[in-house]
């Protein structure tokens, strides 16, 4: 009995050290090009009522795609935060302030979790005829969002990568494993 828990053990871990792997390696490499929207997934929003520094840089990445000219449309998707903010109406705040005109910037505030984002994202599409779309995310969050994305409806699914890493991506890309394996085992839709 204990040689098959140590075996069933050694496999979960060498899973999980190759979903790590590869969530790194997709997430990280930026497939962005021209597109009907951008997708830019929530998260904290300060006290304040400002980005975190990780939702900053999130915006920061598709803010730079938006003025290279490769989607005309910002999709913001995020629910209401511990902090008692709606991230989606903070993210679009902050993108108008940065100079991105207001009918440039679609809100979603019901985002709570990426499977929400991703779709709400389609009912959105489906409503503005959108056939492609950049989602935006830290690199551990973009292989699982790509994935809903792609279930959530019919239309080409490209990613970029914050330009922002911290300690907590280490917990984050590991906690990826089981969070990418649940959403492809789950039969909600």
């Amino acid at each position: 009995m204990k040689l098959l828990f140590r075996v069933a053990l050694a496999a979960l871990l060498a899973g999980a050290a190759w979903h790590c792997v590869w969530t790194a390696r997709r997430g990280l490499h930026d497939t962005a090009r021209p597109a009907d929207a951008l997708l830019i997934l929530g998260n904290t929003v300060n006290p304040d009522g400002q980005p975190s520094d990780r939702l900053r840089a999130r915006l920061d990445k598709g803010l730079a795609l938006y003025r290279a000219g490769l989607a005309p449309k910002i999709v913001v998707s995020g629910g209401l935060g511990r902090e008692g903010h709606y991230e989606g109406l903070a993210m679009g705040r902050y993108l108008v302030a940065q100079g991105v005109p207001r009918p440039a910037v679609i809100i979603d505030d019901l985002g709570k979790t990426t499977r929400a984002s991703a779709q709400n994202f389609a009912v959105i599409a489906r409503q503005r005829h959108f056939r492609s779309v950049i989602a935006v995310s830290q690199f551990y969050h973009l292989p699982r969002t790509a994935y809903l994305l792609h279930r959530a409806g019919n239309f080409r699914v490209y990613t970029a990568h914050a330009d922002y890493f911290e300690l907590r991506d280490a917990y984050s890309l590991l906690r990826e494993f089981p969070a990418y394996y649940w959403a492809r085992l789950s039969n909600e839709q």
